[in-house]
């Protein structure tokens, strides 16, 4: 009886380490990762954290965490970390991120079928980056106050000095918002400039628009509250944010201006140097794919760079009318613009917003 005791136990210890060897092969199967993607917080950061980064996460067992803030800030994080990357992936706005390619922050994307089937407008220097979302901007207005004062819709970017709008213009400050920025080059082209060359619109603009802005602002936060205020009219604005704020019952609408409205990307590249460059290459293909690209846009109205994205409904509606508005599109030089921006900056500072 001793012996056959002696075996059972043996064998019930030889059982119970296997069954542990078994849950700890289990748990380091289980162990999550973790990736770190740079993005703008609010409604993008609900959106790709609630709709779009799921499915990815379960395919691949892991973990995609926001560290949310501007283009400039997600930048100058990367820039304080460049050659040991923290973050695995950044969205930024096309004018940043040509800034960022530009200081070797981000390796080149890997060729895929997703990447193949954007556009080349939305491929930047080389495949370093890619857009992650298409937007233009162009004028919007509060249609109340437009039709309380019997105005027509806007037509052109030259409207933005039409004086019967003295008081009613705001426009975010052009060193610090694209927004701003696409209007004074716009303005500028109006006015026989280019990105090469713009003290036309830096000469015109004090005694043609200048008069009829209530306010420069720093950020777009602000323009809803001014409009429902009574105080903005008319600003430069994207399709996609008049969209969104018209489903939330806001009464505004977008106008491409006749002489183009200009295309304003958000785009992604892959840290260089960043602690797991495979997986990071992966969720950046993954989200210009068409499932991630129509999640975006169903439940955040961010509008695909992948055409094969499957919309239906009003976000089909909403992408038709991009697409059509992207035939006549401008997309600005963003080298020329980067090199100059600092002393335009200063100008700016200097003679419009005194």
């Amino acid at each position: 009886m001793l012996v056959k005791h002696a075996k059972t136990s043996f064998t019930s210890i030889i059982a119970a380490a296997a069954g542990t060897a078994l849950l700890a092969a289990g748990a380091a199967h289980a162990e999550t990762k973790t990736l770190y993607i740079g993005m703008n917080g609010g409604n993008m950061e609900r959106t790709y954290t609630q709709f779009v980064f799921p499915p990815f996460e379960k395919a691949n067992n892991v973990k995609v965490v926001v560290v949310p803030g501007t283009s400039t800030d997600i930048l100058a994080k990367a820039q304080a970390t460049k050659g040991k990357a923290q973050m695995h992936v950044m969205t930024l706005d096309d004018g940043v991120m040509f800034r960022a390619i530009g200081m070797g922050l981000c390796e080149k994307l890997k060729p895929s079928a997703n990447l193949s089937a954007v556009p080349a407008i939305a491929h930047l220097k080389g495949d370093y980056a890619v857009g992650l979302s298409m937007g233009l901007t162009g004028l919007a207005y509060s249609t109340k106050i437009f039709a309380d004062k019997g105005w027509t819709p806007p037509t052109s970017w030259g409207d933005l000095a039409d004086p019967k709008y003295k008081g009613k213009v705001v426009v975010q400050s052009m060193p610090a918002s694209s927004f701003g920025l696409d209007a004074f080059l716009m303005f500028n082209r109006l006015k026989g400039g280019t990105e090469k060359n713009v003290d036309p619109a830096f000469k015109a603009w004090p005694t043609t628009i200048g008069p009829n802005v209530v306010e420069y602002i720093p950020n777009s936060s602000k323009v809803v509250e001014m409009m429902q205020a009574g105080d903005a009219a008319l600003f430069p604005y994207t399709l996609t944010q008049v969209e969104l704020m018209k489903s939330k019952g806001i009464p505004m609408e977008f106008v491409a201006p006749k002489e183009g409205a200009v295309v304003l990307l958000t785009a992604q590249c892959v840290l260089a140097n960043n602690p797991d460059a495979d997986l990071a290459q992966k969720l950046a293909d993954y989200l210009i794919s068409p499932e991630a690209q129509a999640l975006a846009m169903e439940n955040g109205s961010y509008n695909p760079v992948n055409p094969k994205a499957p919309l239906k409904g009003k976000a089909a509606d909403e992408q038709n009318k991009m697409n059509n508005i992207l035939k006549t599109a401008v997309a600005l030089d963003w080298d020329v613009i980067n090199a100059e921006r600092p002393e335009w900056s200063k100008r700016w500072n200097r003679t419009v917003e005194r």
